[in-house]
């Protein structure tokens, strides 16, 4: 008997105890459309302190299809979610939030055109029903991003798409500790389809995005494709450093010329003084930012450690 197409569609999860049991039913729903598939749903759960474990294994326990991989700590919102993917085994794998605000109704979409030839096919959220001020400065970033990036970062993507096994295959072999996956999905050269959707407003629970994770995604973009703010950092440091020499050379042949009436005052030297020093600080941090993921890489840690696996 000829084997059937297999699709695996994963989902993190931490703390998603009102979503999950809906979520599995959309998701098997829209697969049903789709006789000629089978499936796989690996559920990957961050530690998560409410029913959502206990949920996951009764799901589990009536559906072999369903796989899930227990953390034994959260591992925050890059690894768990990156390690989920590289887990799946099938022809072509769906990534997708557990807070359903992924709708589970574009799986069709995606395959219909991972058949027509696209090995990755991203959803976009061009309009979302969340906060207005958020949005807006999602825009600025990925415009400032694409700006400075090596490789064009499809903007509005948050992952939710589809990817050929042989995008996954190259992303195993790179085997980033830390990765900021649509930078490494991109910088691959792949065609990339785009499927814009409006995102709707989460209803249940609470979104698991804070100031320190959107930071933290935000960086890692900015300095995982590109060399630039390192560049930029080094010239602005050396021109500064020219410029405090003349200005100081000049200063001194003021002084020697007059040196009783020319009076430089104090003023100057404090506003020199706080400038260099805010943007000293400044360029150490981005410094900062590309020494910790050598740091990350070195130490060779996993990129998480599981407790369990279910049905796999």
């Amino acid at each position: 008997m000829e084997r059937k197409t297999l699709i695996s569609i994963t989902s993190p999860c931490f703390n998603e105890e009102g979503n999950i049991e809906e979520l599995y039913r959309r998701v098997v729903k829209a697969m049903e459309a789709l006789p000629k598939y089978d499936f796989e749903y690996v559920f990957i759960d961050n530690a998560s302190t409410d029913r959502t474990v206990d949920i996951l294994r009764g799901i589990a326990s009536k559906d072999s299809r369903v796989k899930v991989i227990l953390n034994t700590r959260n591992f925050g919102h890059i690894r768990s979610p990156y390690w989920g993917i590289i887990n799946t085994k099938g022809d072509a794998t769906i990534y997708l939030a557990s807070d359903l605000q992924d709708p589970p109704e574009l799986i069709l979409n995606f395959i219909e055109e991972w058949r027509a030839g696209y090995k990755i096919v991203l959803a976009t959220k061009p309009v979302s029903q969340t906060g207005r001020f958020i949005h807006f400065m999602r825009k600025i970033y990925y415009k400032f991003l694409n700006l400075i990036s090596e490789v064009n970062i499809v903007k509005d993507a948050t992952g939710f798409g589809l990817y050929d096994k042989k995008v996954l295959d190259q992303i195993r072999i790179i085997n980033d500790p830390y990765p900021f996956l649509r930078g490494l999905i991109c910088n691959l050269g792949y065609e990339i389809k785009i499927i814009p959707f409006n995102q709707p407003r989460r209803l249940k629970g609470i979104s698991k995005n804070n100031f320190y994770s959107l930071f933290d995604i935000g960086m890692l973009g900015l300095i995982s494709d590109t060399k630039l703010p390192l560049r930029i950092s080094s010239f602005i440091g050396f021109i500064i450093s020219i410029t405090c020499l003349i200005i100081g050379f000049i200063y001194l042949i003021f002084k020697l010329v007059y040196w009783e009436s020319f009076s430089a005052g104090i003023a100057p030297l404090i506003v020199s003084i706080f400038f260099l020093f805010g943007l000293l600080f400044g360029i150490l941090g981005i410094v900062g930012e590309y020494i910790l993921v050598i740091y990350t890489h070195v130490n060779n840690r996993p990129i998480i450690v599981e407790k369990e696996r279910i049905n796999f």
